[in-house]
C-alpha cells in the first residue's frame, strides 16, 4: 500500500496520485479532497513578499480527476501590501482538471480585546472509531480515521464527524492545517447526504472554504447538512472545527440526479 495520497516524481510540480485518492463514484477518479488539498499546498507555497495566511479557498473541479500523474502550478494574480490573490491549477489526463484561488492576507500579531476572542465551541470527540460500512467505498475514505458524533454511514441527514488522515498528503511531508482542512471539507456532501448513494448522484463541482482561524492538530471536525431541490441541484454547508473550536465554514454546490 502507498504511504501517502501523492508521491513525488522528482519534478517539484508533478506527483502520482495513489489508490488512497480514489473516490466513491468511480475507482479510477479521485475524491475531491486530495486535489483540493494539493492545490492549497501550491497556494501556500507560492512565494510572497509578505508573511501571509490563506483566509479563503475556492476550488472548481472541472471534471473527474483521474488517479494517476498530476501536475500543479500556481501564480499570483493580484499582489498588494496587505492582501494577495493566488491562483493554482491541477492538470491530469492531459487537461486542466481543477483550479483554485486563495486570498492570502498579511499575518500580524494583534492584541485583541477578550470580548472578540472566539470561545472554544468544538463538538465532543467520541472515543472510538466508526467502522467502515454502508454503500460508501473508495480509497480516500479508507485513508481517513473517522469518528461519527452524529449520523453514520447508513444514516441520511446532517452529520458531525471527527476525522484524521491516516497518511500524509505528499509522501515525506507533514500536511499543513489548511491542507488537512481542505481534504476534509470536501466530505460535507457525503457524510450529510440526504439521498442514498445506491440510487442517486450528488456530485459537487466546487468547494469554498472561509477560515475564521488557522486550524491546528491532526484531528479536525466537520458538522455538515445537505439540502437538495427537485430542480436537480443542492448545497452542502459545513462548519469546521479543530480541538480548540471553530476554524471556518465550507460550502459545496451539488449536481443531483438519479443513477
Amino acid at each position: 500500500m502507498a504511504s501517502a495520497f501523492y508521491t513525488p516524481t522528482g519534478d517539484p510540480d508533478r506527483f502520482v496520485a495513489t489508490e488512497h485518492t480514489a473516490g466513491p463514484w468511480d475507482p479510477a477518479a479521485q475524491h475531491g479532497g486530495p486535489p483540493s488539498a494539493l492545490l492549497a499546498r501550491a497556494i501556500e507555497r507560492e512565494p510572497s513578499q509578505l508573511p501571509s495566511t490563506v483566509v479563503r479557498m475556492v476550488v472548481d473541479l472541472l471534471g473527474p480527476v483521474p488517479v494517476g500523474e498530476v501536475a500543479v502550478s500556481s501564480t499570483i494574480e493580484r499582489s498588494g501590501r496587505s492582501v494577495e490573490l493566488v491562483a493554482a491549477e491541477l492538470v491530469a489526463g492531459g487537461r486542466p482538471a481543477a483550479r483554485a484561488r486563495g486570498w492570502r492576507v498579511r499575518r500580524a500579531e494583534l492584541e485583541l480585546p477578550a470580548a472578540v476572542t472566539p470561545p472554544s465551541d468544538a463538538p465532543s470527540m467520541p472515543a472510538d472509531d466508526t467502522s467502515f460500512g454502508g454503500a460508501w467505498s473508495g480509497g480516500f475514505l479508507h485513508a481517513m480515521q473517522l469518528r461519527f458524533l452524529r449520523g453514520g454511514w447508513d444514516d441520511l441527514g446532517p452529520a458531525t464527524v471527527w476525522a484524521r488522515q491516516r497518511v500524509p498528503l505528499v509522501d515525506g511531508e507533514e500536511p499543513s492545517g489548511l491542507q488537512r482542512l481542505m481534504a476534509l471539507a470536501d466530505c460535507g456532501n457525503g457524510v450529510s447526504s440526504t439521498l442514498p448513494i445506491s440510487d442517486w448522484l450528488f456530485i459537487n463541482p466546487d468547494l469554498t472554504v472561509h477560515l475564521s482561524r488557522y486550524p491546528a492538530g491532526e484531528w479536525l471536525c466537520i458538522d455538515a447538512a445537505t439540502t437538495v431541490d427537485p430542480a436537480g441541484f443542492g448545497v452542502a454547508a459545513s462548519t469546521l472545527y479543530d480541538a480548540s473550536g471553530r476554524v471556518g465554514h465550507g460550502t459545496q454546490s451539488l449536481y443531483v440526479a438519479p443513477r
